[in-house]
C-alpha cells in the first residue's frame, strides 16, 4: 500500500475552512468552456450530463462522476463544476450521475443507476481500459460498492478508481468516527442518519452496501484521497490496508489538516493550494 501524506500548515487549513464556508454564500461560476450535454435516453434509463472542459474528447476515455451528499441531496451548479475539474485533471468529458436518492429512493437504487450508467458506457463501445470512476463522499462509497457488483456480475472493470473521503463501513466501526469528532463538520450523529436513510433496514454489515466487508480481490487500481481531520479517516485507511493485503493496487492520499468535504475547494476559478494539489495528484495517478 502507497501512503502519501499531504503537508500542508495552519494559514493552509484555515484558508480552506473559510472558502469552504463562503460557497454557498458566493457560489463559484462554470467556466465558459465547459460544454454541457445531456445524456441520452439510453444511458442505462438513469438520468445525467456530460460535462467536458475544452479539449479534451472521448478518444482518451470518459471518467464517471458519482456526486456526494449522504445519498439524500444534490446540488446541480456546484456538480457541474466538480465535473468540470475532473474533467481537466483526467483529460477526457466526464459523465455525471444523477443517481436516485433516498430516502425516497433507498439501497440499492442509487447503486443500481451507478451501475446501469457503466453498464451504458460499455454498451456505446467505451472500452472499460478507458473509463475512470470518481466519486466523494457517499459518490465515492458508490463507486467502490459499484466495483464488487460489476465484478461480481462478471462485467470488466474500469482501468482505475478515485473515491475521495468514502464512507467504507457502514458499520461505523471505524475509529476516528468518535476520535476526530469536534473537529470535522461531520460526526457520528450525522452518520448514523445518512445510515438510516440509505439502508432503510439494509444489513450494514454486508456488501456491496459496505464495500470494506466485500470480496476485494482483483479490483482495478484504486486512488483513496481523504483528510486527516475527518471522521471517515480510518474508512478510508481499513479499506486502503484490506485492498492491499489482497493483493490490489492501492494508494491512499491523506491532507494533513483537512476536513471532510476539503475536495470543494476545487470548486472556486482561483484554486487554493490545496485544491490545486489535489488536482495535480489526480492527474498525476491517471496518467502514470
Amino acid at each position: 500500500m502507497n501512503v502519501t501524506h499531504i503537508p500542508t500548515t495552519p494559514d493552509d487549513s484555515a484558508a480552506v475552512m473559510a472558502e469552504l464556508g463562503a460557497l454557498h454564500s458566493r457560489p463559484p461560476v462554470l467556466p465558459a468552456d465547459a460544454d454541457l450535454t445531456p445524456v441520452l435516453p439510453h444511458t442505462g434509463g438513469v438520468a445525467g450530463e456530460w460535462v467536458t472542459a475544452s479539449g479534451h474528447s472521448a478518444e482518451a476515455g470518459v471518467t464517471l462522476y458519482v456526486h456526494g451528499g449522504g445519498f439524500e441531496y444534490k446540488n446541480p451548479h456546484m456538480e457541474r463544476i466538480m465535473a468540470y475539474r475532473l474533467s481537466q485533471a483526467t483529460g477526457r468529458p466526464v459523465l455525471a450521475v444523477d443517481y436516485r436518492l433516498a430516502p425516497a429512493h433507498p439501497y440499492p437504487a442509487a447503486l443500481d443507476d451507478v451501475v446501469s450508467a457503466y453498464r451504458s458506457l460499455l454498451d456505446q463501445d467505451v472500452p472499460a481500459s478507458r473509463i475512470v470512476l470518481s466519486g466523494e463522499s457517499a459518490g465515492a462509497t458508490l463507486v467502490l460498492s459499484a466495483l464488487l457488483v460489476l465484478k461480481q456480475e462478471g462485467y470488466p472493470l474500469p482501468a482505475a478508481a478515485l473515491a475521495i473521503s468514502p464512507q467504507t463501513d457502514l458499520t461505523l466501526s471505524s475509529p476516528s468516527i468518535d476520535a476526530g469528532d469536534g473537529q470535522d463538520f461531520i460526526n457520528r450523529a450525522i452518520l448514523d442518519h445518512v445510515r438510516t436513510q440509505y439502508l432503510a433496514g439494509a444489513r450494514p454489515d454486508r456488501a456491496p452496501q459496505s464495500p470494506l466487508h466485500g470480496e476485494l480481490r482483483g479490483l482495478p487500481p484504486i486512488l483513496l484521497a481523504v483528510g486527516s481531520k475527518e471522521v471517515l479517516l480510518d474508512d478510508a485507511r481499513r479499506f486502503a490496508e484490506a485492498v492491499s493485503a489482497a493483493g490490489g493496487d492501492v494508494c491512499l492520499d491523506i491532507y494533513d489538516g483537512m476536513p471532510h468535504a476539503f475536495h470543494a475547494i476545487v470548486l472556486p476559478a482561483t484554486p487554493l493550494p490545496v485544491a490545486t494539489t489535489l488536482l495535480h495528484r489526480i492527474t498525476e495517478w491517471i496518467s502514470r
